[in-house]
């Protein structure tokens, strides 16, 4: 029968205490102990209001573009008959003049509806 040296028996001793068990999880399995580590975000930056603007200034550029070639295309001469006036103007820009015409329209109508429920909020 051997018995086991001094030696061995200092190496086998653990240095610190033995846990009871193993560390107190939480639901999801995590220690608790331990918080996650925050890594930063990869992936796309998040868009500015710079951007924004540049991208619509890149589609009015695209926009205005096909309105030119649409005008350009367009220059048959038409009779324009408003409030009793008459004129004689290409197709292309009588059609861009009513395009805006209605733009303007409808940007008074909804500048209106603002005011009123901007009225509305103050007073209630």
């Amino acid at each position: 029968m051997t018995t086991p040296r001094d030696e061995d028996r200092i190496r086998a001793t653990p240095a610190a205490p033995i846990p009871d068990g193993p560390p107190p999880t939480s639901i999801d399995h995590t220690p608790i102990d331990h918080k996650p580590a925050t890594t930063p975000r990869k992936g796309k930056p998040r868009p500015t209001r710079i951007s924004g603007t540049w991208v619509a200034v890149l589609a009015s550029i695209v926009v205005l573009i096909f309105l030119l070639v649409f005008i350009l295309q367009n220059l048959d001469d038409a009779t324009i008959h408003f409030i009793g006036l008459a004129s004689t103007l290409p197709l292309g820009v009588a059609l861009l003049f009513s395009a805006i015409g209605g733009a303007v329209t409808v940007a008074l109508v909804g500048a209106a509806r603002i005011l009123q429920l901007r009225r509305q909020t103050k007073r209630g």
